[in-house]
């Protein structure tokens, strides 16, 4: 099984760009610092709950959205 944290940074990913925003285009619109969206996009962070709702917020989906394998249609 791929780690759980690299699958969400993919499906991330995959939502952000179906948008067209950039990283810094997310982190302004989520609040969110550039570089920790970053290390969530690479897999190396652990989001927090309240980040990923903040996320779903942002990109218009419900949070369960973020954690659905990538590839999957919203």
């Amino acid at each position: 099984m791929k780690d759980p944290k690299i699958l969400f940074g993919q499906r991330l990913v995959e939502l952000r760009k179906r948008l067209g925003w950039s990283q810094e285009k997310l982190a302004l619109e989520s609040g969110l610092a550039r570089s920790y969206l970053g290390g969530v996009e690479r897999g190396q962070r652990n989001i927090a709950l309240v980040n990923i709702y903040k996320l779903a917020e942002t990109l218009n989906v419900p949070p369960s959205t973020l954690l659905e394998p990538p590839g999957q249609p919203e």
